[in-house]
């Protein structure tokens, strides 16, 4: 265990990054707003699906629009199964991990059945609050 006196990190550090991010989740709140009354514009001049932009005072804003297609997977395999083109289908086999914490809960499995089968992964998080009310 590191003590506090042996760390490179300071009371101000934390003050810092608590205040700084305190800060940015103001400014994406405001910049939300903002994209909000952009969009909202737009809608009414051009309509909500069409691309659009504006100058004013040097500064132009644009609104790009990006055209996302996918298949709907039940009506699109169901149509394909119809047509006799199973193969092009995917059969993804996937466990289920209720069915697998049931059959753990009533004996029907047990943990060393499963035993290489869990993969467990780590991601840092940090979060700074303040113990005194400011």
């Amino acid at each position: 265990m590191v003590k506090q006196s042996d760390s490179f990190i300071s009371d101000e550090m934390l003050v810092k990054y608590y205040e700084l991010n305190k800060k940015k989740k103001e400014i994406e709140l405001e910049m939300n707003q903002l994209k909000d009354t952009f969009h909202d514009y737009f809608n009414k001049l051009v309509g909500p699906d069409k691309k659009a932009e504006i100058t004013i005072n040097g500064y132009k804003l644009q609104r790009q629009m990006r055209k996302i297609e996918k298949y709907n997977d039940e009506v699109t395999v169901r149509r394909l199964e119809d047509l006799q083109l199973s193969d092009l289908v995917h059969v993804i086999k996937k466990p289920d991990d209720a069915k697998i914490k049931s059959a753990l809960q009533l004996g029907l499995l047990n943990e060393q059945n499963l035993e290489g089968c869990i993969i467990t992964t780590y991601s840092p998080a940090l979060s700074i609050k303040t113990l005194t009310p400011k």
